[in-house]
């Protein structure tokens, strides 16, 4: 008898687990599909509200939001007083995201950045409970020192694509990670990189979601 793969099971079966996910979701997955725009999908989106409910989360932060399907996904999790600042370079993705979370009923909690991610953060004190890193791969390790101290204790930074991400080599990044000097891509050492920053930083513990595209969550510890 033929076995399904444990990751596909674990796909399947978290996207079961996921909260519903509404109308809205509903047409921004077909505006992914239908566009071919990487998002976390629905598997990685509920995990991604859990996330933010188990952090009791009042502000959060995305390095990049694309039209804003992860923040849409968090947003229920948000205290009604709470924030989410929502970051991107695109102007007329940005206008999505604003039109999609509206329209669920979240746009109050939301606030819409223009720009730079990186830049953007600097405009901000913090303290931010959970923090989404989806910007350029190669930077991430910049977004994670950028944000780094406006994350209190318990609070969690997730980052997306830590074992596929277009030209991302997965092989590439565990070599790095074992320490071999070796040829690989700008998205590759981004990703070892980040990973090797995050798991040397005694204030987090970090562990890893082998959901979507890997997403990896550090929980701050002291």
């Amino acid at each position: 008898m033929d076995e399904t793969p444990l990751p596909e099971v674990t796909e399947q079966f978290a996207r079961t687990l996921a909260p519903a996910s509404g109308q809205v979701i509903g047409e921004m997955d077909a505006k992914a599909d239908r566009e071919g725009f990487p998002t976390v999908g629905p598997a990685v989106g509920g995990w991604l509200r859990l996330v933010a409910r188990m952090v009791d989360a009042d502000r959060v932060f995305e390095f990049g939001s694309g039209f804003g399907y992860s923040a849409y996904w968090m947003a229920p999790a948000v205290s009604a007083d709470g924030q989410i600042v929502l970051t991107e370079v695109d102007a007329d993705e940005l206008a999505e995201a604003r039109e999609f979370l509206d329209r669920g009923g979240f746009a109050d909690r939301a606030v819409f950045e223009h720009g730079d991610a990186i830049e953007t953060v600097e405009n901000y004190d913090g303290p931010f409970d959970v923090v989404l890193i989806d910007n350029e791969k190669h930077r991430y390790t910049e977004a994670f020192e950028a944000v780094r101290d406006k994350v209190p204790v318990g609070g969690a930074v997730v980052a997306d694509n830590m074992i596929e991400a277009g030209p991302l080599e997965f092989e590439a990044v565990q070599a790095l990670l074992d320490g071999d000097d070796i040829d690989a891509n700008e998205t590759s050492r981004g990703i070892a990189a980040y990973l090797e920053r995050v798991g040397d930083d005694p204030a987090f513990e970090t562990g890893l979601l082998p959901l979507g595209e890997g997403v990896s969550v550090s929980i701050r510890v002291e």
